[in-house]
């Protein structure tokens, strides 16, 4: 059962009944059952076995999905670059996939993972298969042409103050909690924003900079290139942008991620985030919470969803096994 919780303005139930909402309504069953999947092993500090049951969940669904697609990053050897999926009819497409992306703590539920898969045009989804990472920079709607991935971190975060007319102490900046990233918190902070640390993964981070309700003004930091093009899309959807450096220096932005005119995307959440609510297990049902969203009509939903509890014991027998 699913019910919608929130609309754009503006749009409309008749909206849902084109081809192009169909197949992202399509989707989110898929990115449903991924989650559900992960979310099993959320907390158990074994990520390989999250993903590779968010993978195969995926895999036993997708193929019902009526489109033609080919897998431009599906980040596993269970969906595999230039793979076919899909029923064979419908749109051709290509596909992005992230199944569960982010780390899961041995000891805690690390916010921020999701499930998440991305669709647009044939051809039009930017193949990362050459690079591993990328540098990445995203702002909403009102800072898309104020930023530039090239300059300084002070000067961008003085850029996003100004268009948004709050002050630097009030930008809050998104970043992946690694290592790697400790100097740039170091330069963020010594600029006087504030530092929004990312446990999980970065896709959820991304989305959220263009999403009215989140406290994130701009996301920085390095990683990984397909969550790059899955973000890109969302962030089309929802009229923000995302600028890539790759190792090689060349800069990337939104519609060299992206192009065409008719991109879907659809997240479910595995753990919790400011995006979307982690998977929930109550008696006899789990309930999901999602995202969906289409470019052409631009519409934003958020689909909670419940099915039967049979479904967590399904992953348990399989853990167990």
């Amino acid at each position: 059962m699913k019910t919608q919780e929130w609309d754009i303005p503006g749009s409309s139930g008749a909206a849902i009944e084109g081809s192009g909402q169909a197949l992202a309504l399509e989707l989110v069953r898929v990115t449903e059952a991924a989650a559900i999947a992960a979310g099993g092993w959320v907390g158990l500090g074994d990520e390989n076995s999250a993903k590779a049951a968010a993978t195969h969940a995926i895999r036993e669904l997708i193929g019902s999905v009526r489109m033609r697609g080919v897998v431009v990053t599906g980040g596993t050897p269970v969906l595999f670059a230039g793979e076919d999926v899909g029923s064979g009819d419908g749109p051709v497409c290509d596909v992005a996939i992230t199944a569960g992306d982010g780390a899961l703590s041995p000891v805690k539920d690390v916010p921020h993972s999701l499930s998440a898969i991305a669709v647009a045009e044939r051809g039009a989804l930017y193949d990362p298969s050459s690079v591993a990472s990328m540098e990445k920079l995203a702002v909403g709607p009102d800072c898309v042409d104020v930023v530039d991935i090239r300059r300084p971190v002070a000067e961008n975060l003085r850029a996003v103050a100004k268009a948004k007319d709050i002050r630097v102490s009030d930008v809050v900046v998104a970043v992946l909690n690694r290592p790697r990233h400790r100097d740039l918190v170091h330069e963020i902070r010594d600029a006087g924003a504030r530092v929004h640390l990312l446990e999980g993964g970065d896709v959820a981070g991304a989305v959220a900079v263009a999403r009215p309700e989140s406290p994130v003004d701009i996301l920085l930091g390095a990683g990984g290139a397909a969550e790059g093009v899955v973000a890109a899309a969302a962030l089309t959807c929802s009229g923000g942008s995302l600028q890539a450096r790759l190792p090689d220096g060349k800069v990337l932005h939104t519609e060299d991620l992206v192009g065409g005119e008719n991109i879907h995307f659809c997240a479910t959440g595995v753990t919790g985030s400011e995006l979307l609510r982690g998977v929930q297990h109550y008696s006899g049902r789990v309930v999901t919470q999602s995202l969906v969203m289409s470019s052409k009509p631009e519409t934003v939903r958020t689909v909670r969803s419940e099915r039967p509890h049979a479904v967590r014991r399904e992953q348990e027998g399989r853990r167990r096994a």
